[in-house]
């Protein structure tokens, strides 16, 4: 028995340190794959809040540029088809200008991150920034928020009715975006709202007024 007994408790010992070996293991990788599930879970909806942030920016431009553009053309031609014209123009202007400049932004960032991959010899085209893609979201988010001004002026003869109305959406639309601008920014929800909604009025006013007075100074 003497014998035995040594070399049951060097099993024993041989035993325990591998099952705590295979414990070790074991918790490294599942805290790995647990940790790379939450790594590409939190890509994912930040890469999906980046693109929702900036196609609620994209239409919130086409929003108050087309409304302020229609406010200022309002402010001397009183008829509903000289309005019109001018925000269809505006629509389609500023969503084309918001497509070039888009593609030609992104793909600047896509030159700058091959190179970099290149440089690292580790080349993930899947990664990369896809500036096609970016900039058909740009140019409809853009159209987007410009038919809401479009849409509330049309078919109003009346010309107060008419601007009244353009506000009143316009104002509605400008809270909403800022709204969700701040939610996906993680921004205070009321303050960026209200910002939003007091940078639109203040830019309708001015091009409003601007407008106005050099149709009175200059006599046009």
């Amino acid at each position: 028995m003497a014998e035995i007994q040594p070399s049951h408790h060097v099993a024993a010992a041989a035993m325990a340190r591998s099952e705590s070996n295979l414990s070790k293991v074991y918790s490294i990788d599942v805290e790995g794959e647990a940790g790379d599930h939450q790594e590409v879970g939190d890509f994912d909806y930040t890469q999906r809040a980046q693109w929702l942030r900036a196609a609620v920016l994209g239409a919130n431009d086409g929003l108050l540029s087309t409304a302020s553009l229609m406010m200022g053309v309002g402010a001397v031609r009183k008829d509903v088809k000289t309005m019109m014209l001018t925000g269809v123009a505006g629509l389609v202007g500023g969503a084309c200008s918001m497509a070039i400049g888009e593609f030609v932004s992104v793909y600047a960032q896509y030159d700058i991150e091959l190179s970099q991959m290149k440089r690292e010899g580790n080349v993930q085209k899947n990664k990369l920034p896809n500036p096609y893609y970016a900039s058909f979201a740009s140019a409809v988010a853009f159209a987007v928020g410009a038919l809401v001004p479009l849409l509330g002026a049309a078919f109003i003869n009346n010309y107060k009715v008419r601007l009244g109305v353009m506000v009143g959406v316009v104002s509605l639309a400008l809270m909403v975006f800022g709204w969700l601008g701040a939610f996906l920014g993680k921004a205070p929800l009321v303050k960026s709202s209200l910002r939003v909604l007091i940078g639109g009025w203040l830019a309708m006013a001015v091009t409003f007024g601007l407008t106005k007075l050099v149709d009175h100074v200059g006599g046009l």
